[in-house]
């Protein structure tokens, strides 16, 4: 629980300072539903049926962020501005990572097993971006805006989207 708040510390400028400790214990969106979700994960992984779904759709309802009970998520993980983020059942997060507002760590609906995405150690998701596939994303790697990534990515890359138009 700790590492979680000094995440927002190390990973947001807005959170500053004495007071910014309330701020980010009280005020912070991702933070909540990061906690919503390791109470959801803990039941889910001892197996208690029920009760992880639900307080991971309470959690979806009061943040407007969706974390399957069954995802796995390291620590030091950061959502900022979390609006829109999704998580899926079989999607697994590293260590320090960072999701950014409507973020969708999916599956494409074609697979079964692991159908969502690993994040390595340190990866960031910028704001839009759509990760689909059980594949992995290589440590340190960053995936820029609004990319629709659906293969893996090397470790220290980065993965953007380039729309060329054409006109003749």
């Amino acid at each position: 629980m700790f590492r979680d708040v000094k995440a927002v510390f190390e990973r947001d400028p807005a959170a500053r300072g004495f007071w910014g400790v309330f701020e980010v214990v009280f005020t912070y969106a991702g933070l909540h539903a990061l906690w919503n979700y390791r109470v959801a994960h803990f039941l889910h992984r001892h197996g208690v049926p029920f009760i992880p779904r639900l307080l991971s759709q309470i959690g979806r309802f009061l943040t407007g962020i969706e974390i399957h009970p069954g995802a796995q998520i390291g620590r030091g993980f950061f959502i900022d501005h979390g609006m829109g983020v999704v998580i899926g059942e079989t999607a697994i997060v590293g260590d320090d990572c960072t999701l950014y507002q409507g973020v969708t760590l999916g599956g494409t609906g074609k697979e079964t097993g692991k159908r969502h995405p690993t994040l390595g150690r340190g990866v960031m998701v910028s704001a839009g971006a759509k990760v689909l596939g059980g594949f992995t994303v290589g440590d340190g790697a960053t995936v820029g805006s609004n990319a629709v990534l659906l293969q893996p990515v090397p470790a220290g890359a980065t993965a953007v989207i380039c729309v060329a138009l054409f006109t003749t």
